[in-house]
């Protein structure tokens, strides 16, 4: 049943009657992930590279990141910084990326910079100093 509505979702999607906001957060819910669990907090992919203009044009191709590669490759200097360590590393160890990009200390970190009001009542009402 989940195959045949990941299917009948994505025709929505791609006929362009489900947003992109909407069918991510599909897959989400499809995957197991839930804004009730910190650790599988829904995920949404960074599509934008260009944080300095002050307009974007949503149709240059030259906005968006280059999907096909992941976070830690979209610069090829901070890629080969990751690729030089880990040539440092025994096999038993060896890892390409030190942090993965959805733990609960990133949820609620964020969490709490889009929702400030609720660090006050982590901290019995006071600002932590």
């Amino acid at each position: 049943r989940l195959f045949r509505d990941v299917r009948r979702i994505t025709a929505l999607w791609q006929s362009g009657s489900l947003s992109n906001f909407h069918y991510l957060d599909f897959l989400n819910t499809a995957a197991g992930r839930s804004r009730n669990d910190f650790s599988q907090y829904p995920v949404f992919p960074w599509v934008l590279r260009d944080y300095k203009s002050m307009e974007l044009n949503l149709d240059d191709p030259a906005v968006y990141r280059d999907l096909s590669k992941p976070i830690g490759a979209l610069s090829e200097k901070r890629l080969a910084s990751f690729k030089e360590r880990m040539r440092g590393m025994t096999t038993d160890e060896c890892f390409l990326y030190g942090t993965h990009y959805s733990t609960p200390a990133y949820v609620i970190y964020w969490l709490l910079r889009v929702m400030p009001e609720r660090m006050l009542r982590m901290h019995s009402g006071h600002f932590d100093a």
